[in-house]
């Protein structure tokens, strides 16, 4: 059998999801040694990567691989009656401290939250960032979706993956279905019912916005109902780039 290098395929174990099976998600090297994974989450706002597969990230990191939640604003919209730079500071402490639940490295870009645009300097500033943290996995919003920022964010996002020759496996994830992401049918799925209360830690840090009040009755539903679909209490639903890197065997 050939064997499978980091930056052409990706070996990931699982029963037709991202990391179903108890086995760890790991891509074999060319000596043919397993070797830890890069992820990054790509998020509109602080709360978004949390919110939307915070549970994968939980999984993920405790299997030893690295993962990096990114984020393309730091909220300055997000607290009514705050200044952009009272807000900013506030949601990116709280991103800061979630992240640290979730065993993952915050990072975040420059645009402004609400103002998202799509600019040639924009490009190349995803460009040069991914370029930077040099991924294996990358996953962001889909872009059928209400909110400008999640769609200027994965159209930035699959910018850059054209723009690196197609090189990291690309997976799209879903905000608020049926509010916000429209026409998502999953490929994958990650089960994260050992770790939903991990996550729902994690997300109750971004205090600000208030997400006992609406999580539930969103993303709730979403992790029971596609945890219906993949057969397990709870679950997260990615869409994969079909040109991107993915194992046979597996999907």
């Amino acid at each position: 059998m050939e064997k499978i290098t980091r930056r052409n395929v990706l070996k990931i174990t699982g029963v037709a999801a991202i990391g179903m099976a108890a086995s760890p998600l790991k891509a074999v090297n060319d000596q043919g040694l397993s070797e830890k994974l890069k992820v990054l989450v790509v998020g509109a706002h602080p709360d978004d990567p949390e919110t939307m597969c915070g549970g994968t990230i939980i999984v993920l990191a405790e299997q030893g691989h690295e993962v990096v939640s990114a984020y393309l604003t730091k909220g300055e919209a997000g607290i009514p009656g705050k200044s952009h730079e009272e807000a900013s500071k506030i949601r990116s402490a709280e991103a800061i401290e979630a992240c640290k639940i979730m065993n993952a490295k915050p990072k975040f870009l420059t645009q402004i939250d609400g103002s998202s645009e799509i600019t040639p300097a924009r490009y190349e500033e995803v460009h040069d960032f991914l370029e930077k943290e040099n991924p294996d996995i990358v996953i962001t919003h889909w872009s059928i979706d209400t909110h400008r920022d999640h769609r200027i964010c994965s159209s930035l996002v699959y910018d850059a993956w054209l723009h690196s020759g197609k090189r990291f496996s690309l997976y799209y994830c879903e905000a608020m279905s049926g509010m916000q992401s429209q026409n998502f049918i999953p490929t994958d799925y990650m089960d994260i019912s050992n770790v939903i209360d991990k996550k729902l830690e994690a997300c109750y840090m971004h205090e600000s916005q208030h997400v006992e009040e609406w999580y539930k009755t969103s993303h709730g539903t979403m992790e029971t109902f596609r945890g219906l679909e993949a057969g397990c209490k709870y679950a997260e639903a990615f869409i994969h780039q079909v040109q991107s890197p993915k194992s046979d065997n597996v999907f």
